[in-house]
């Protein structure tokens, strides 16, 4: 457990309370903010819930001065799956978006990141500086060799991304021991501009917060985005080798100095 002395403190959900109290965040952010759905959103108690739920660990962000009994104290929320606990015939969340086969052939120990997401009134500051430095702390404790997830840009308009998804196709894309590739599915191939057509200021200036964080990182994206109708995204892989961070980055990743976001879909 992390603290600082604004109140906030960061910990593991212990029990069926905290769960409830990260899915009642996650309906606040992604249901209400994001206007996403699903098949197991509960809208009369506002609770954005799925079946993984039980699978993975929830990393929360706690303000102790809002009401627990009312749901209200957590703020920031990431789920987070590590592969030996999916097993050899489980699947991660993403699969129905992402072929994962070059990551889970790899024998390499990974770590899959999802609904990530912060209250309004906690995007700047402290927040995000506890959650990253958490997570940090998670992935060195356990020799987390590759983190991923798929990561989203509000809605499904893709001629409204064609600069940012581009841009990440010509200058993120993963290498091929690393490059997942978007189910044929719900598949949007990235490359919708030639490199000379695209405004870089403006491509970036569109790429969600979180995204750019990892990218800082020394993340990379993989081939083609997924179209999420039901949540209302467009989602690409975001997917980063620890082993291959730079000092620069490991520094960076290890002092939590992320940017505030929205959140991940995945």
């Amino acid at each position: 457990m992390s603290a600082d002395d604004s109140g906030l403190i960061v910990r593991l959900a212990r029990d069926a309370r905290d769960l409830r109290a990260a899915q009642r965040l996650r309906y606040r952010v992604f249901v209400q903010e994001l206007h996403a759905d699903g098949p197991m959103v509960d809208h009369a108690a506002q609770l954005e819930c799925d079946e993984f739920d039980g699978l993975f660990d929830h990393l929360l962000l706690i303000d102790r001065s809002r009401d627990a009994e009312a749901l209200e104290d957590v703020v920031g929320v990431y789920r987070l799956l590590p592969s030996d606990r999916v097993g050899p015939q489980g699947r991660f969340y993403s699969e129905s978006e992402f072929d994962l086969s070059v990551l889970k052939a790899s024998g390499r120990r990974l770590l899959e990141l999802g609904r990530s997401c912060v209250h309004p009134a906690h995007r700047r500051g402290a927040a995000m500086v506890l959650l990253w430095n958490a997570l940090a702390d998670y992935v060195l404790e356990r020799g987390i060799e590759v983190l991923f997830g798929a990561a989203s840009f509000p809605g499904t308009d893709v001629a409204r991304l064609d600069q940012p998804l581009s841009w990440l196709h010509h200058n993120h894309l993963a290498p091929e021991p690393l490059r997942v590739v978007a189910q044929a599915a719900g598949r949007q191939q990235m490359d919708l501009l030639p490199p000379e057509r695209i405004d870089a200021r403006a491509a970036q200036a569109a790429i969600p917060a979180l995204i750019k964080a990892y990218l800082r990182l020394g993340g990379f994206v993989g081939e083609g985005a997924w179209i999420d109708r039901a949540f209302n995204t467009t989602d690409v892989c975001l997917v980063m080798d620890t082993a291959q961070m730079s000092a620069r980055h490991k520094d960076y990743y290890t002092r939590g100095r992320a940017d505030g976001s929205v959140g991940v879909a995945g």
